[in-house]
């Protein structure tokens, strides 16, 4: 099959649905299949062997301009092709462009507004690049963020469109209510341009279905996956020190801040253990405030000692750093659809400590590798971590079903069989209805 991949670059920020799409194009690859991945904004960063295809539309630099200033909407490409190279979309990476939503609400609803947007120029260089080149037999979105790309892609093609659907939601619920609105509605209005959507969860196909109003029969749940390579669990820990790890974006919604809670009021009980807390994860410049509160915090309860925040961790790092600890928890504050953290963990034979929701339920349920709790209470989430502690049978179990039931149910070679049943639904779906307009003597939609 011939696929036509999109995914959004995230400057040089390690980002899960990045990681989640490469590993989909590498492994639909490594089958046979003929799959490019186009980024757009920006480059994609991975910890892996990157699959994406070295041009970028909708460069990050262009699409500021034309959405600011009305000159560059008119600009020839040939000038554009200035800014929306890979060196400049590179250095204005690592400047760190904010991707936060408070301040991108004007550009959301340009995008989504797809042609009648301030970056029609860029849909135009897309959709003709597309038709210069032999026709995928689908296109894949990355979120509902771009489905205002379905339209003139439908059109121009004539090939079924599909959308993953991956934690938009938050971006969305940090737009200001006038833009958040206007969003949720545009994304409603494109809902029928799509042929169909994938989520990456149970959790996600119920939410988003009823809060962008998706007809059941659209949405298909193809969950996560991840490549095992040079995951092991580690040798027996013998170690009397109990280290607790966190590995996500340092950010207040995957709730570091509850987990030292949870980690002080674990270490004020009488039967506490020699502890330490240990942290990684990508750190937008605009949340360093966060975390020196953090590390504030944890040195007025005397345990600024036993917190260490380890930076940005490359592939090698992060299974060091996963199989270096007892246990793994992010305790977000919001429902989260993913949670590629957890299967990361589990594939190294670490058992994690999550609250009961969003997608962790499902995951834990599956794999049988960590422990419910209650979601936003740092006492329950004390207690779990204790009892991984408390009882080193547990712990091993844990361990061995948590390393067996990720790779029996979230392994990339798995994800990808997934998504090509639902691409091949949809592409049969459009023959089924060409071949049925053809006999009637009507056009094809």
């Amino acid at each position: 099959m011939k696929v036509l991949y999109i995914t959004a670059g995230a400057a040089d920020m390690y980002c899960g649905s990045c990681f989640r799409d490469n590993a989909l194009a590498a492994e639909l690859l490594a089958q046979g299949h003929d799959v490019t991945l186009t980024p757009l904004y920006t480059p994609t960063h991975t910890d892996e062997r990157n699959v994406s295809d070295g041009r970028v539309f909708f460069g990050g630099i262009s699409v500021y301009l034309e959405q600011h200033y009305a000159l560059f909407r008119h600009t020839p490409w040939l000038v554009d092709r200035l800014w929306d190279s890979s060196f400049a979309l590179k250095l204005a990476s690592r400047k760190s462009i904010h991707v936060d939503p408070e301040s991108l609400g004007e550009l959301t609803i340009s995008m989504l507004k797809g042609e009648d947007g301030n970056q029609r120029k860029e849909m135009r260089k897309l959709i003709g690049w597309l038709r210069r080149n032999s026709l995928p037999d689908i296109v894949n979105l990355p979120n509902s963020l771009l489905i205002g790309l379905a339209r003139p892609i439908r059109k121009a093609l004539g090939r079924p469109v599909c959308c993953t659907l991956q934690g938009e939601d938050l971006f969305l619920s940090g737009l200001d209510d006038s833009y958040r609105n206007a969003a949720v509605d545009l994304i409603r209005a494109n809902v029928e341009f799509v042929d169909g959507f994938i989520a990456v969860s149970e959790f996600c196909a119920e939410f988003m279905s009823d809060y962008l109003r998706i007809p059941d029969e659209k949405i298909h749940v193809v969950p996560l996956g991840i490549n095992f390579e040079g995951c092991e669990p580690a040798a027996s820990r013998a170690s009397e020190e109990f280290t607790i790890g966190y590995f996500a974006r340092i950010a207040p919604e995957k709730g570091l801040h509850v987990l030292c809670e949870a980690y002080r009021r674990l270490r004020e009980k009488s039967d506490s253990p020699k502890a330490r807390l240990e942290a990684a994860g990508y750190l937008l410049p605009n949340h360093q405030s966060y975390l020196d509160a953090i590390q504030r915090q944890m040195t007025e309860w005397d345990y600024g000692a036993e917190f260490h925040y380890r930076g940005v961790l490359d592939r090698n790092q992060k299974i060091e750093f996963l199989r270096g600890i007892d246990v793994l928890s992010v305790p977000a504050t919001y429902d989260e659809p993913k949670g590629m953290f957890l299967l990361e963990s589990m594939a190294n034979g670490t058992p994690v400590v999550q609250p009961r929701r969003g997608a962790f339920t499902e995951i834990v349920e599956k794999t049988g590798g960590g422990i419910l709790v209650e979601p936003d209470d740092p006492d329950s989430l004390a207690e779990g971590l204790l009892r991984v502690w408390r009882d080193p049978a547990l712990a091993a179990a844990l361990s061995r079903t948590g390393f067996e039931g990720v790779r029996e149910h979230y392994s990339a070679k798995l994800m990808a069989s997934r998504a090509l049943e639902v691409y091949e639904l949809l592409t049969e779906s459009i023959r089924g209805a060409a071949r049925s307009a053809s006999s009637a003597g009507q056009p094809a939609d």
